[in-house]
C-alpha cells in the first residue's frame, strides 16, 4: 500500500487516471462521498459521479466532479426498468473507460459489478455500507433475497483487482466466515468519517432535555422503538422532549408512512421536524443522541452527534457499538426493546454530570477513531495502490 503522505494520483499516459463512483442517490453522494470525491480531485484524479440527480447535481459539479445522471430507483422491482438501467450503465462504463470505479451500497456494487465485467474494467472498490433490509427483515421476501444477494456477491466481487471496503468489524467477520468475500479482498474503513470542525463541541443547551433521534424515517432504524419508549416516560412523568429528524423515504420498504408521522407529532408523542440541512445546529440544541437501530454499517448520524460530545442511547448491534461503547460515552440496549430503550433515555436525561462525562468521551472517540480525514487518507491510499498495481 502507498503512504499515506504521498497519495497523488499516478499519471497514465499523460493524463489524469479517471475514477467514477456509482451511487443510487446525488443526496447520499454529497452527506457520505463528497469529501472524498474532492479530496481525489486535489489528488490529481478525474472524478465523475454516476447517480440520479435531484437537488444536488450543481453542489457537486462545483467540487470538481463531472455528475452523470441515470434513471434508475433504490427500491424498483420492475425487470424492464432494472434491464434499461443495466444497458444505461453498460453505455457509461463503456464510454468512460474508467481506471478506478467505486460503488456504494448493495445495487450499485452487484449492478457496476456486473457491468464492470461486461466492459473489462479491472479496478473496482465495492463500499458495503451495511446489511440493510434485506439482511435485518425476517420477511421471506428479504430472505428470498438475501440468498440471491449472497450468491451474486460472492460470483462478482472475488475476481482480481476488487477490493470489498466493509464498516464494521462484525461485518467484516461476516463476510470472513460465510466466505462470501475471500479474505485478501477484504478492507476495513470506518464508515466516511466525520467533519471533526463542522461538528464541533457545544455546550449543553438549558432547559428541559432533549433526546434526538436523527435519521430515515424508517422503522428498522428504531423509530417505532423510539416513539413508544418517549411515550412510556411521559405516562411516568420524566420531564423531556422527544424529536425526530429526518424524512421517510417511500423508495425503502420499512418506510415509515407520513401520516404515521404526522400523527405522532400531533398527539405530542414526538416533535417531528423532517428533513434539517444544518444538522450541527440539531446537536447544538440537544443533550442525547439517540440510535435504536436493526443493524448499520457505521452510522453518520452517530458518528456526527459524538463530534459534537453529545452522550449516545444505541442498540447493541453491529455498526452502533463501533461508535458507541457501552458505559464509556453512552449506553447499549437489546434491539426491539422500547422498555429498555425508555431506561437508558431516563437515566441520561435525569443525569447532567454523566451527560456531560460521556459526551467528552463521544468527541475524544470521534477525532481519534473516526475523523473523516483518516478515512480519506485511507482510501485515497487504496487507489493509490491500485492505479500503480497494474
Amino acid at each position: 500500500m502507498a503512504d499515506a503522505s504521498d497519495q497523488s494520483a499516478p499519471a497514465k499516459a499523460g493524463r489524469r487516471p479517471k475514477l467514477l463512483y456509482l451511487v443510487t442517490e446525488d443526496w447520499y453522494f454529497c452527506s457520505h462521498r463528497l469529501s472524498l470525491g474532492r479530496a481525489a480531485v486535489a489528488a490529481g484524479y478525474e472524478v465523475s459521479v454516476a447517480t440520479r440527480v435531484r437537488d444536488h447535481g450543481d453542489e457537486i459539479c462545483s467540487a470538481g466532479i463531472r455528475v452523470i445522471a441515470l434513471p434508475w430507483k433504490r427500491r424498483s422491482t420492475n425487470a424492464f426498468a432494472e434491464l434499461k438501467t443495466l444497458a444505461t450503465l453498460h453505455r457509461v462504463y463503456r464510454h468512460e473507460r474508467p481506471d478506478i470505479v467505486h460503488h456504494v451500497a448493495l445495487k450499485p456494487v452487484l449492478y457496476g459489478s456486473l457491468v464492470a465485467r461486461l466492459t473489462g474494467t479491472r479496478r473496482i472498490v465495492n463500499a458495503v455500507a451495511g446489511f440493510g433490509y434485506s439482511f435485518t427483515s425476517s420477511q421471506k421476501r428479504a430472505a428470498i433475497a438475501r440468498r440471491i444477494l449472497r450468491t451474486s456477491f460472492k460470483r462478482l466481487s472475488n475476481r482480481p483487482g476488487t477490493l470489498v471496503l466493509v464498516q464494521n468489524p462484525d461485518d467484516e467477520k461476516t463476510l470472513r466466515a460465510a466466505g462470501t468475500i475471500h479474505s485478501d479482498r477484504l478492507v476495513l474503513v470506518p464508515g466516511s468519517g466525520v467533519d471533526v470542525d463542522r461538528f464541533a463541541p457545544s455546550e449543553e443547551p438549558t432547559g428541559i432535555p432533549r433526546v434526538t433521534l436523527v435519521s430515515r424515517m424508517l422503522w428498522s432504524k428504531g423509530v417505532g422503538e423510539f416513539v413508544e419508549a418517549a411515550k412510556t416516560l411521559r405516562a411516568k412523568g420524566v420531564q423531556f422532549e422527544a424529536e425526530l429528524v429526518g424524512d421517510a423515504d417511500p423508495e425503502n420498504p420499512q418506510s415509515i408512512p407520513r401520516d404515521t408521522l404526522q400523527r405522532w407529532h400531533d398527539e405530542g408523542a414526538v416533535k417531528w421536524q423532517g428533513h434539517v440541512d444544518d444538522v450541527p445546529a440539531v446537536w447544538s440544541r440537544s443533550h442525547v443522541a439517540v440510535l435504536p437501530s436493526y443493524r448499520e454499517g457505521l452510522p453518520k448520524t452517530l458518528l456526527e452527534a459524538a463530534a459534537c460530545a453529545r452522550p449516545i442511547v444505541a442498540t447493541d448491534v453491529p455498526g452502533c457499538r463501533e461508535i458507541a461503547v457501552n458505559g464509556e460515552n453512552g449506553i447499549l440496549v437489546p434491539t426491539q426493546d422500547p422498555s429498555a430503550l425508555a431506561a437508558a433515555i431516563e437515566r441520561l436525561v435525569s443525569d447532567p454530570s454523566l451527560r456531560l462525562a460521556m459526551g467528552r468521551a463521544s468527541r475524544s472517540i470521534a477525532v481519534e477513531k473516526f475523523s473523516e480525514q483518516v478515512v480519506i487518507d485511507q482510501i485515497l491510499s487504496l487507489y493509490h495502490s491500485m492505479a500503480v498495481g497494474e
